[in-house]
């Protein structure tokens, strides 16, 4: 206690001003990973905006409008959380029984505690929900399904984004099973959110970016204690 006060005085940080920095030190880390992935995953809509669509809004072009829905509000709730559940409980069944290289979505969090929840908010809701959402279901799904029609374009965004899941986890563990599975997995429910936002909400990839993050923010939390 006696030497603490010292270096404290000496003007060396005390060890739980040094946990306070680590901790601030984390967050502007994860803020800016954040803010980088949501530029990067912006760029090729961005241009391909510039190019073909600068007549439109940008946010708007991409999805960034207000749900609009003529079916049962409540139906599309049950079926969502249905949805949602099944990914979830497949997913943590797999990861658990293969669990040599593969981890949960934000593993990075585990064991630091509840004040992480800054952090844990943004990195679901803005470095995965947002700029996966916005790359997959606002640009490649509307851009192909304009061309080749709703149903050809989802399955071929969902392929992808199953892909950029599941394929580095085939990389790290050697197994065709774990690519498999884990492109499968996040692809069918990549599927599910393109055919919500465009059958149910109008097109709108709001519902679906709050989905996604609060999926990501129940994994992330559950890695806290």
């Amino acid at each position: 206690m006696k030497a603490d006060v010292l270096l404290q005085k000496a003007g060396h940080p005390s060890l739980g001003e040094r946990s306070e920095i680590h901790f601030m030190l984390f967050l502007i880390s994860e803020l800016l990973s954040a803010l980088l992935q949501i530029c990067l995953f912006s760029v090729i809509p961005f241009l391909w905006w510039l190019v073909s669509a600068r007549k439109e809004n940008f946010f708007h072009w991409l999805g960034f409008s207000k749900p609009e829905s003529n079916v049962s509000f409540l139906h599309t709730i049950m079926l969502t959380v249905l949805a949602a559940a099944a990914y979830g409980i497949l997913t943590t069944l797999f990861i658990n029984g293969f669990s040599d290289g593969i981890t949960q979505a934000g593993n990075q969090f585990a064991g630091k505690g509840f004040r992480a929840i800054p952090a844990v908010l943004l990195y679901a809701y803005m470095q995965t929900g947002l700029s996966e959402e916005l790359l997959f279901r606002g640009f490649l799904l509307k851009r192909i399904a304009s061309k080749l029609g709703f149903y050809v374009g989802n399955t071929i965004q969902a392929l992808l984004f199953g892909a950029v899941h599941g394929i580095p986890f085939g990389i790290i563990t050697g197994s065709l099973t774990v690519t498999v599975i884990l492109t499968v997995l996040p692809g069918a429910f990549g599927w599910f959110e393109g055919w919500l936002n465009e059958k149910r909400f109008g097109g709108s990839i709001l519902p679906c970016w709050l989905l996604h993050g609060t999926i990501n923010l129940i994994a992330a939390c559950s890695q806290l204690s």
